[in-house]
């Protein structure tokens, strides 16, 4: 929740707002673990992936595919080739060959 000091007032419309971007992270990593061990279909992982480290960690805890959104506001709108690079070069240095074999291997 958010108060303007000068209409002395909520600012948001419905009064409370949520948590995303980073802060809901942790949160999305630990639900992606626990759904990923509970269910057998693909997971989309979401809520404060910035760099493709982040994306990397939401598929290690079970994500099938990464979303993005508040990183375009932060990063630019082309976040997305930057996620994609970042993501490639921790493959190239840790040895990955194929990204698939990253999902859900935290849970393993």
């Amino acid at each position: 929740m958010a108060i303007s000091l000068e209409a002395r007032k909520p600012t948001l419309a419905n009064l409370r707002g949520g948590i995303s971007g980073p802060a809901i992270k942790p949160v999305a990593v630990r639900c992606i673990y626990d759904i990923y061990k509970a269910v057998k279909i693909p997971i989309l992982g979401m809520g404060g992936v910035m760099t493709g480290e982040d994306a990397l960690e939401m598929i290690l805890a079970g994500a099938t595919a990464v979303g993005v959104g508040s990183a375009i506001y932060y990063r630019g709108i082309d976040v997305f080739k930057k996620i994609t690079k970042e993501m490639k070069e921790w493959g190239v240095k840790n040895k990955v060959k194929k990204l698939k074999g990253l999902v859900g291997a935290a849970n393993k």
